[in-house]
């Protein structure tokens, strides 16, 4: 008899032992389920820490801010411990990434892995102290940037003149007033009304973000630049609560370390790709015209905003940094990164 109680109190131990070590991760995004983000990478790699873990480990997912407040207090909430783990923007906090926003200047990033890659490392190299208080998963940024327009088609730089257009950065609101337009901030889930209601008459984002804004339903004309050189991008970080991450027993932090860096930034940014072709697919479907800017004309936006770059260097260096070499070694990176 004082066995079986014995066996019945060690079963129950060690049972309790094991739903004690079960985790649920909170991961927060802005975006509703169907776009890219939550479909083509949180969902598969939520599934995949979850069948590395044996079950041990799960994620709850709270699309579309579910957990409350707005795109831009994504990091206070991982930091803050409301969320476990968030997929936002930095351009959303401006000032808070000054060293690592330099792959947001005008015509700096190529393909998505490539570009993707040179974020992970530069960051490692340079601006780790920006990621203070939480775990870095992936860094990277999506493809080239397009410009989505409502009413009238852009050829050329003199076509900016007084057009109100959404950019994803500070530094891509600085590149639209060199270009001669009105810069217009929002996350991008305001960009569906800001677009119906006439507030502004462009924005710039990626085609993967088109089916989830309705942009190619609210817009007309899309303008690609040639050469292979983004207009400008958005960084996007995927990070964890620092202190849900070390709370976690070893073997669980190893699933965490084997589904983190650089590798994983160039797998998200690849998904992303894809995202792109179904974005423009979706626009030319509607008979939409999509314009692609000729190599010459190219060169004068670039000249243009020139400007912006040499400003981002002259700011960093104040603070203390050598922005000059800071911006070369992400050129660096980047060229590197694309010719493997």
């Amino acid at each position: 008899m004082l066995r079986k109680i014995a066996f019945g109190l060690a079963a129950t131990a060690m049972m309790s032992s094991a739903q004690a070590q079960e985790v649920v991760l909170k991961v927060a995004h802005f975006l509703p389920p169907m776009s890219t983000m939550h479909s083509r990478f949180i969902v598969p790699w939520c599934d995949k820490i979850e069948a590395e873990s044996k079950g041990r480990m799960k994620c709850q997912i709270y699309p579309a801010m579910q957990l409350g407040g707005t795109p831009p207090q994504l990091l206070s909430q991982v930091r803050d411990g409301v969320a476990d783990i968030v997929w936002t923007i930095s351009g959303y906090t401006p000032g808070r990434f000054p060293i690592s926003e330099v792959f947001e200047l005008p015509f700096m990033t190529t393909t998505h892995e490539a570009s993707a890659r040179a974020v992970w490392d530069f960051i490692d190299e340079h601006a780790a102290s920006e990621f203070e208080g939480v775990k870095r998963i992936a860094n990277w940024v999506v493809g080239p940037y397009v410009i989505h327009l409502r009413d009238k088609d852009l050829n050329t730089i003199e076509d900016f003149r007084g057009m109100k257009i959404r950019a994803p950065s500070r530094l891509g609101n600085r590149m639209l007033t060199a270009l001669g337009a009105t810069p217009v901030g929002m996350p991008v889930p305001q960009i569906s009304e800001s677009l119906s209601r006439g507030v502004i008459d462009a924005a710039i984002v990626p085609w993967e973000v088109v089916p989830a804004t309705k942009a190619h339903e609210l817009t007309k004309f899309h303008v690609e630049v040639s050469g292979g050189r983004s207009l400008t991008t958005a960084t996007s970080i995927y990070v964890m609560n620092q202190k849900r991450y070390d709370s976690l027993p070893p073997e669980l932090k190893k699933v965490i370390d084997d589904n983190s860096g650089r590798e994983v930034s160039a797998w998200v940014a690849a998904e992303f790709k894809v995202g792109d072709e179904g974005g423009r697919a979706a626009a030319l479907g509607r008979g939409n015209k999509i314009t692609e800017i000729p190599a010459d004309e190219v060169k004068r936006w670039k000249d243009a905003s020139q400007p912006v770059v040499d400003e981002w260097i002259a700011e960093v260096t104040s603070k203390g940094h050598d922005g000059r070499k800071l911006y070369e070694r992400a050129v660096e990176l980047v060229e590197k990164h694309s010719r493997n």
